[in-house]
């Protein structure tokens, strides 16, 4: 029709007229993928632009980021708050519109997107929590959760391996509210894609479980729209839509060339561009016909209106279950959360168990998932060691309808990953993007570099998601190198915002946990050990929560004020304590400092650092990692590792790498005779 026409080609002079004014950007995938936004966006996407945060709207990824002049438009014209001026803005300090979009940046964006496959992967975790919170909250007569995830994906995610751990789980979890349309454009910024990338696509999808369409030619909106009407009614199964489109469609010379993909078109090309689409306005200058055709707003809320009305009834009829579905969208912790949390610490303290971080986290965990239905765990494939599941959380599952089973009345709240480290990840980004849901995922440390991508992207985005990540060091023993994290905590340690927590006993573990909990706008990972740990003495238990605390002075071994600091993590706090104790019997008084998180400890005021940290004092950090790290803190000397490990028992290793009682009592005495010289 006439104004569908209008409408896409209004989306492709936005993104040619931006992208040329920012002289940096991607307008061949706006340009190419126009028609299928208008059939989306206009015809089946629930949504409301007075209310990006509407409960029981579609979610829509663009999981091709760099084509983020797509989304730009779009929420432009259906009339989300963002003016022209933002567009004209595109990719300039402090817009609304940067290059890749940035949720919490621009209204209506949904996630940040931009590193290939991540948004895919988003999407899936958004349509897992839609369906779970859909099985928990539904009654009867009263479906308030019920929605899409649409995502708009193209040739890049599809080639990052990511793109097949998330889609291969969509179809095991029989996500049938998810449908996702490839733009099948055949183009990359190297040039045509067939000489690296011959897959069949279909083919593929297929064999994960996936209901494939197509492929339909991306430029017919009617097709487009009958595809998703199709989509719409999967049962069981998600669903691809393949469609085919030309980059840069409407551009004479650029069109289907990999300089669409990357560049601007040009003052020349745009100008053949406009002649060739019949588009007779200056830049920026759009019709008034299109913002009529375009608009959105009425119709979105009269569909939240209608929600709302929906949902009274249902706050009649089940008043509790309302309540406690406004508090999880919200992100709200339980009424009893803090009463929770000390009891969990509390106990701790008083059992003082002799037992692995690892398990310290699931003796936390106990508590914390029966108190708090939205937390929703998992591991890749390693449960019986990360030990993330608890007697609140079976295990996820689905019938062959795809419908959630229930295990003694309980949806499953404990996810199989299966060996997908970085799927998981993502995944857990994706479910805490949609809310509900707070996730937590467990792995080995080391493995951590296949997730980190996607950790990094939880601290961007500022969302609570939590990392178990277990095996925490030369402590793994016999596995050897490979599986031996070294480097892994001062490397997580540098991603901002993200919060790491390597406790060293039971009650620190429970305290890790609990902060994490309240971390409403940051990730989490938790470090943890294999190995027993003998609990830690503690004469208060407060300061533990803010990243480091005098553990034990010299006083508690009858020695006199300290002439230095030890400062210890996990596993190493008991060789400072034992180091504590040897130095005493030869008159060397020193403190012993647990930092279980030193990102906490860093964000604390000044006061308090110098309180545990005496300026004056000699610093001799203890970790059985990489030495670089701690010479932040003005350290004279720390008893690390900075070679990989080696295949032994985990004894054996500690005594070879240096991480015993003698060798820190050692560094201590060399650190002092060397300050008297």
């Amino acid at each position: 029709m006439a104004n569908d026409s209008l409408m896409a080609n209004a989306i492709r002079a936005l993104a040619m007229d931006a992208v040329q004014q920012a002289n940096s950007g991607h307008p061949g995938a706006p340009m190419g993928m126009a028609d299928i936004a208008v059939a989306l966006w206009h015809r089946h996407l629930r949504h409301n632009p007075k209310n990006p945060h509407w409960a029981d709207r579609d979610r829509f990824v663009l999981s091709n980021g760099h084509a983020s002049m797509l989304v730009y438009a779009l929420l432009h014209l259906t009339g989300y708050d963002l003016p022209l001026g933002e567009l004209k803005g595109f990719r300039q300090l402090h817009s609304k519109t940067p290059g890749h979009p940035e949720v919490d940046v621009t209204p209506g964006v949904e996630t940040t997107t931009g590193p290939l496959g991540q948004g895919v992967t988003n999407a899936v975790g958004m349509a897992l929590a839609e369906k779970l919170l859909a099985a928990e909250f539904n009654r009867d007569g009263h479906s308030i959760v019920d929605h899409h995830t649409y995502v708009f994906l193209g040739d890049g995610c599809l080639m990052e391996g990511i793109s097949h751990e998330a889609c291969a789980l969509a179809g095991a979890w029989k996500l049938n509210k998810l449908v996702a349309v490839y733009d099948d454009n055949g183009i990359s910024i190297d040039g045509q894609v067939t000489p690296w990338f011959i897959d069949d696509t279909a083919a593929r999808f297929k064999a994960y479980g996936w209901n494939v369409i197509g492929p339909v030619d991306g430029h017919d909106i009617e097709a487009v729209s009958r595809a998703i009407a199709d989509a719409r009614r999967s049962a069981e199964k998600p669903t691809l839509i393949v469609a085919k489109t030309h980059i840069g469609k409407g551009s004479p010379n650029r069109a289907n060339t990999a300089k669409a993909h990357g560049e601007p078109l040009g003052a020349d090309e745009i100008k053949l561009t406009r002649t060739a689409l019949g588009w007779a306005h200056q830049p920026f200058e759009l019709p008034k016909g299109v913002y009529e055709e375009w608009d959105a707003r009425a119709k979105g809320d009269a569909m939240e209106a209608d929600w709302d009305k929906r949902f009274a009834a249902y706050r009649a009829a089940h008043p509790e279950l309302a309540s406690e579905f406004v508090r999880r969208m919200k992100g709200e912790l339980p009424k009893d959360f803090h009463q929770v949390a000390v009891d969990a610490t509390i106990a701790a303290h008083t059992k003082a168990e002799t037992v692995a971080s690892r398990k310290a986290s699931q003796i936390a965990l106990e508590a914390f998932t029966a108190a708090m239905p939205e937390l929703l765990g998992g591991s890749a494939d390693l449960t019986g060691s990360n030990l993330t599941n608890t007697k609140s959380t079976p295990p996820l599952r689905f019938d062959q309808s795809g419908d959630v089973v229930m295990t003694e009345g309980k949806i499953g709240r404990h996810v199989n990953y299966g060996v997908r480290e970085f799927g998981m990840a993502a995944i857990m980004n994706g479910v805490a993007l949609h809310g509900g849901f707070i996730p937590y995922g467990g792995t080995f440390l080391t493995f951590s570099d296949y997730s980190r991508n996607a950790i990094r992207m939880a601290a961007l985005m500022k969302r609570r998601v939590i990392h178990v990540f277990t095996h925490d060091s030369i402590g793994l023993g016999e596995d050897g190198p490979t599986h031996q994290s070294i480097e892994h905590a001062a490397s997580l340690r540098l991603i901002p915002r993200l919060d790491v927590w390597r406790p060293g006993d039971t009650a620190e573990t429970a305290v890790a946990w609990a902060v994490a909990l309240q971390n409403a706008d940051r990730p989490t990972a938790l470090l943890l050990s294999r190995q027993n740990l003998p609990y830690a003495p503690k004469t208060d238990l407060g300061d533990i929560s803010r990243g480091a605390y005098v553990l034990a002075e010299p006083s508690e071994v009858g020695a006199e004020e300290p002439l230095a600091v030890l400062i210890a993590t996990g596993s190493e706090v008991q060789l400072a304590l034992k180091a504590q104790e040897e130095l005493a019997r030869q008159g060397i008084s020193v403190r012993v400092v647990s930092m279980p998180s030193t990102t906490t400890f860093d964000r604390q005021d000044r006061e308090y650092k110098e309180s545990v940290l005496p300026a004056g004092l000699p610093r001799i950090a203890v970790e059985a990692g990489v030495t670089d790290f701690w010479w932040k803190y003005g350290c004279a000397a720390v008893v690390g590792i900075d070679s990989f490990g080696e295949s032994a028992p985990a004894g054996a290793l500690f005594e070879h790498f240096g991480f015993t009682p003698d060798n820190v009592a050692d560094t201590v005495r060399a650190v002092l005779l060397k300050q008297d010289e």
